[in-house]
């Protein structure tokens, strides 16, 4: 069973006494017998995909001709992580194909075959598989994180997010599951603070993961997608589309949650396969490549939404960036047709960057600011509260009309402040616990407004026959506080 970060088998044979230009022809004459898609052809080798069907991966399978030897690749062109020996197994029917061809086809055939085909084939200073394009291929592991040419803001964005993940856990964030502060403190998506002015956090959202295992899930998948996309797209089209889309991913988190803590690439992430996925649905990628990408990554995407519906995955964002990313592959598209059309090139991404922002803008001054304004009434209910409670805090020797000054203009006066605060607040847009909370307040107003009218009258009129009353409102005002301060599991 291969595994990494391309699943891929190699294998190498003799050319068993044929010539180069033999064997190739032998090649040719092997995989379209098995119905494979030969998309280049070389005196070096050729290049061709397998077959597809729904419950089948498609395969890449690659065979490089030199000194008596050949060298067989099969690379899986899915999103799969590891392929259960399915490279393997294509390679091994190849070679059981070929020596079946060979068996029926003499070598004068072969070189007649050869002739037919090597007016179409490319000269060596021009062949792909002698000279691989810049970027083509990767040198292990390390390369992953390096720029160059076709593969330049990829390994950028993905050691910045490594970065930050590093910084936060020398700083003393959990190594597995940061808390909600620790995240919030490094720039989450947190609906008070991103609506309250802190727009920068649709950004720097996108750079803070929680714990080990979601940043490398996110950055492997970023990862496979950059291999595909930013070679297509360009360094600066790449970039532009990864910071648009989650930027909208993170606005649709918004949007969608009365309140939420949220954090990673993920919505970026989903914003590239969105912009792939128009790709796919267009001729500006070769027809054999596109059908099993197309089916590949739309199963990963499918997948993933359906898993975000487990819980604690945010898949609002996943939906935002997805959407605004094939959006944007569109309208690139129209660009991307005509790569030496600068103007057109420049005209289509500063429209991108102009529309994006300009409805990014929009939809952040649009979004209900409820939950920021619930806390600045919450604040003011405390300050009230205080104002009220400054009652018990009167000194021994006050006069009796200091008493009840207390506690009308400052108390009772205060907790009334209060009630009003708590309608205002239940006809806000807040998650229902919130508004729950908020009736459980106008409940312990009533109790003190109550506790503070039978302590006027017991101040008053000098006399202990309230004793009783009070003592009953003093429990009630205890129970709720014990609730607020103590809340039931699950609520």
């Amino acid at each position: 069973m291969a595994f990494g970060f391309t699943p891929k088998d190699v294998e190498l044979i003799s050319l068993d006494g044929l010539t180069p230009q033999q064997f190739l022809a032998l090649c040719v004459e092997t995989a379209e017998r098995m119905q494979w898609n030969i998309v280049y052809k070389s005196n070096a080798g050729i290049v061709a995909y397998t077959g597809k069907t729904l419950f089948r991966f498609s395969f890449k399978v690659t065979i490089v001709i030199e000194e008596g030897l050949a060298t067989l690749t099969s690379e899986s062109t899915g999103s799969e992580m590891y392929d259960m020996g399915r490279n393997k197994k294509t390679l091994l029917a190849f070679i059981d194909s070929m020596n079946s061809v060979k068996a029926i086809t003499t070598p004068a055939m072969l070189d007649a075959r050869y002739r037919e085909l090597s007016p179409t084939l490319p000269p060596p200073q021009e062949d792909v598989l002698i000279n691989p394009p810049p970027g083509g291929k990767f040198g292990g592991v390390l390369s992953i994180f390096t720029p160059r040419e076709g593969y330049f803001i990829t390994p950028v964005i993905i050691n910045i997010n490594i970065a930050v993940y590093i910084l936060m856990v020398v700083s003393g964030v959990s190594i597995m599951a940061p808390g909600t502060t620790s995240l919030i403190a490094w720039g989450a998506n947190y609906t008070p603070l991103t609506l309250g002015g802190q727009w920068w956090r649709l950004i720097t959202n996108t750079f803070v993961h929680v714990g080990l295992l979601h940043l490398l899930f996110n950055m492997y998948a970023f990862m496979f997608i950059g291999m595909l996309l930013e070679p297509l797209l360009g360094k600066l089209k790449f970039a532009v589309a990864y910071g648009l889309t989650g930027i909208l991913a993170s606005l649709c988190s918004l949007w969608w949650h009365d309140i939420t803590v949220s954090a990673g690439a993920s919505g970026a992430i989903f914003g590239m396969y969105g912009v792939f996925l128009a790709m796919l649905t267009t001729n500006f990628i070769e027809k054999s490549r596109r059908k099993p990408l197309l089916t590949s990554i739309g199963i990963f995407v499918v997948y993933n939404l359906a898993y975000g519906t487990k819980g604690n995955i945010d898949d609002a964002a996943h939906i935002g960036g997805l959407l605004s990313g094939i959006c944007i592959g569109y309208l690139f598209y129209v660009a991307l047709r005509k790569p030496a059309a600068a103007k057109l090139n420049y005209g289509i991404l500063a429209l991108v960057v102009v529309v994006c922002l300009t409805a990014s803008v929009a939809i952040y001054k649009k979004i209900p600011n409820d939950i920021v304004t619930y806390e600045a009434k919450m604040k003011s209910f405390s300050e009230h509260e205080h104002q009220a409670l400054a009652f018990f805090k009167l000194r021994y020797d006050a006069t009796k009309e200091d008493s009840l000054a207390a506690l009308t203009k400052n108390g009772i006066a205060n907790w009334q402040e209060d009630i009003k605060i708590i309608h205002d607040i239940s006809q806000l847009h807040i998650p229902a616990r919130l508004k729950d909370q908020a009736g459980v307040l106008a409940n312990y107003c009533n109790y003190r407004i109550a506790t503070y009218e039978l302590l006027y009258k017991r101040t008053r009129e000098n006399t202990e026959q309230y004793d009783d009353s009070i003592n009953y409102y003093n429990r009630q005002v205890s129970e709720i506080l014990n609730s607020l301060n103590n809340p039931k599991e699950g609520k």
